[in-house]
This record gives C-alpha cells, structure tokens and sequence, in this order.
C-alpha cells in the first residue's frame, strides 16, 4: 500500500519552491511587518535574521533530514526510528488538522478582497466597520472560504509533480515579482496629511529598517526575542509535520544543504520584502501611529491606504490582494498535503479519495470557525493574557501551545535519543559537505530546547 502514498519531487528546484511555497504564507506578508512595527521595526529585523540562521536552519534541517531518511511522513517517521516516540508523530499530525479549521477562512477574506478590488469596489473596504461586517455576516465568509479551499484541494488531488510542484513552480517567480514591484513602488509615495506633514515612502522605509533601542530593557528584548522566534514557525512551517512530509518526496541525490540555504534565502526575503512594501505605505498616510495597527493591518489600515492613494491605489489594491491570495494559497496546499499524505499511510487508501475526504472534513470545520463570529460567538480568556473567538482559540492550540510542545521535544528526541550524527549523516549523503554541523549540534542539544521551553511557558501563561 506504501506504493499509493507515494509521488515525489522532480529535483531540487520543484522541492525548493514547494517547500518555499509552504514556507511563504500570510505569516510572512501579515504577520511579519506588524510584528517589525511594533517591536522596534530594525531591532526586530536583526533579531529575527540571527533566528533564522542558527534557530530556523536548526528546525528545517531536522524536519527535512527526517523525511528523507526516513521516507514517511511525520505521523509515521518518529515511531519508524523509536517505537516509544511514536507519540510525537500524533502530536504532530494535530497541528496542520487544527491550522487546516481556520487558515482555509482567512483565505477566503483574502479571496474576498482580491474581488472587491477587481470589480473596483475598493472604496467600499476602506469604510469603517467594513472587515467585521464581512466576517460577522452569515453567507459571505462561507461562500469565499469553499471558494479558496476548492481551488487548494484540486491542487493536492492533482498529486505531488503534476499538482503540488508545478502549481509553485508556476506561482512562486508571479509572486516574488509582485511582491518586489509593491514594495518599490511603497518607496516612491509621498503624501501630505492635513496638518502639512509631509511624509515620503523613504522615512517609512527608516522606521522600518533602522533598530529603535530608545526604552529599550530586558523584558521588552524578551518580548521582541519571542515574537521573533513565534514567527520562525508561521514563516518556515516547521514542527507541524509539513516539512517533513515534503523530506519524504525529496530524492537521495538532492543536495539538503543547498536546499535549506535556498530556503531560508527565499523565506526570510520575502518576509523582509513584505515588510517593506507594507511598512513604508501605512507611514506615509497614517504615520506611526497607523503602523501599530497590530493584526488588523492587511484588511482594516491598508484599505484606508489605498484608497488614499486615489485611483493609483486600486491598481496597488488589486496587485497586493492577488499576491496575497497566491502566497496563502501556496501554504494551505502545503498543509492539506500533509494532512491527506499522513492519512493516505494511516488507512491505506489513494490521493484522489483521501483529497476528497479530508476536503469535505475541512468545508465542514471551517464553516464552524466562520460562525465563530456569529451565531457561534463567544469570548474566551487565554492563559497568556489575550481573549479569543472561536479562530483565535485554534490559533492559540495550535501555534501557541502545540509548536512550541512539540519543537522541545523534537530537539530532545534528536539531540539526546538519537543523537545529533542521525541527522548529520542524511545531510552529507552523496558526499555532500553538512557546513553547518557543529552549530547544528549545539542548537539542537543545549539552546534550541531551552528556547522552546520558555516560548512554552510564557504561552501557557507560566511567564508574564
């Protein structure tokens, strides 16, 4: 039966932008530049660069490196090497089952924006109060959200070459070059406010890039060093199984080393190039002040930007929303595949059925997540310190709670079971140079599970 599981990458640059597919989502192009804003836009940077090189190179060569070596996917791979782990395969199984609930509806707001924009209604979603009542509406959510999860589903049942590789080698180069045309454009604004600031996409792009040390002390570089670190998995995909399904498809004469450096490469320059494409456009009409915006960024502030831009503004609307829709297209791909990939080993069945199957199971828990925000209301405290809907309550499972759990104990399992060497040996198959080594085995025995820990600690509400 393992025969019906099984497709696999072409070569290294199908597994490349694939797995930069995966890696290159909403986290990168939302999350990340309110993330920069608030916390002290070039410290921010600086912070996250020095994560991605030790931490988030640590994670993907471990996921990766696991996959290949042992050809299955993660609910499956750690019960392969110890039977007594099997354990944290299940865990992370839960993670993309859990993120599939919700990333699916955000997808369809996403949707829903691109055609506001495309039928030239972008004044409409830069009126007040527009964004919550489009997702507190009973219909609508649902309708964008089928629409974004069939388009994903079709890309997963077409397989792994025919499906999943030529779907990102056809959007990935559309994507980086709308994402490098927005953000220079950003640059070129100007906009006089009526008090007679002028304000120019350059000063944006300062904030942006320059570290704001003033005030700065240790629980705020804690604070910084954390939501750094929380990025690294909405940017990589890592722990949640994905990376390592993807490992599974990669073949024996593909160069790990390259493909991770190839990787973080694209991963961490579209998050920068998000960053500067959305960072210096909100300083320009709205100052610092319209920078701290926080998680309402994307579908509240830069409508209100855009359309102060005049008729420009639904052009720069229409192109930014497009993207958008391909960057969380590509990412949602990647968790369904890991979804209908284990669940393919798990009961023995086909792709097509299995695609079929978990997209029905999908549409339905994302159609409970959109009356989360209205007929299924409600207001839940959070251990550390927030208060959640019914989306916000999935996030927090998933991405707060089980990510970090499950990453500690990757980096137990591989740094002091099986031994940082397991890992290294796959990366040198072929005779390939693992560069990276001897920071490889110090992340992941002494820094990277500690680190996690206290990521753990202050999301279950044990750290203030």
């Amino acid at each position: 039966m393992e025969t019906k599981k099984k497709g696999g990458f072409t070569g290294q640059l199908g597994f490349v932008l694939s797995a930069a597919g995966s890696a290159v989502g909403v986290g990168n192009i939302w999350r990340f530049p309110y993330l920069a804003a608030q916390d002290g836009g070039g410290l921010f940077l600086l912070v996250y660069l020095v994560l991605v090189l030790t931490f988030g190179f640590t994670l993907l060569a471990t996921d990766i490196a696991l996959g290949r070596r042992t050809g299955k996917n993660a609910l499956n791979a750690f019960g392969a090497i110890r039977p007594g782990w099997s354990f944290l395969g299940k865990m992370t199984f839960l993670v993309p089952a859990i993120i599939m609930t919700y990333y699916s509806v955000i997808g369809g707001w996403i949707v829903k924006y691109m055609v506001i924009y495309l039928t030239g209604r972008g004044k409409d979603a830069a009126q007040d109060g527009y964004f919550t009542g489009f997702i507190t509406s009973k219909a609508a959510p649902v309708v964008f959200m089928l629409l974004f999860l069939a388009v994903t589903s079709f890309v997963v049942y077409s397989g792994v070459e025919k499906g999943i590789e030529r779907f990102s080698k056809l959007v990935m180069p559309g994507l980086i070059f709308l994402i490098i045309a927005i953000a220079v454009f950003s640059l070129t604004l100007r906009h006089t406010d009526a008090s007679g600031v002028e304000r120019t996409g350059l000063e944006g792009l300062a904030v942006y890039l320059i570290p704001d040390v003033s005030g700065l002390t240790a629980s705020r570089f804690l604070k910084i060093l954390l939501d750094a670190m929380s990025q690294l998995f909405f940017s990589l995909s890592v722990s949640m199984g994905i990376m390592i399904t993807y490992g599974s498809y990669v073949k024996k004469d593909v160069d790990l080393n390259r493909s991770i450096s190839q990787i973080e490469l694209f991963d961490t320059g579209v998050a920068l190039l998000a960053g500067m494409m959305i960072i210096p456009a909100v300083y320009v009409f709205s100052g610092v002040e319209g920078m701290a915006s926080g998680p309402s960024l994307m579908f509240i502030s830069l409508p209100k930007v855009f359309d102060a831009m005049g008729p420009i503004g639904t052009i720069a609307g229409i192109a930014f929303f497009v993207m958008v829709a391909f960057a969380a297209l590509t990412s949602c791909v990647s968790i369904m595949e890991t979804l209908v990939a284990n669940c393919m080993e798990l009961f023995h069945t086909s792709r097509k059925k299995m695609s079929l199957i978990i997209g029905v199971l999908s549409a339905a828990a994302a159609v409970l997540i959109c009356l989360g925000y209205n007929v299924l209301y409600f207001e839940l405290p959070l251990p550390n310190g927030q208060t959640a809907q019914l989306l916000d309550l999935m996030d927090y499972i998933s991405n707060s709670f089980l990510l970090p759990l499950i990453c500690m104990l990757t980096c137990i399992f591989v740094g002091w079971v099986i031994k940082p060497e397991w890992i290294a040996e796959e990366m040198e198959t072929g005779g390939c140079v693992f560069r990276r080594k001897k920071l490889y085995r110090i992340m992941i025995r002494y820094i990277a599970p500690v680190i996690m820990a206290v990521i753990f600690l202050q999301s279950a509400g044990c750290l203030r």
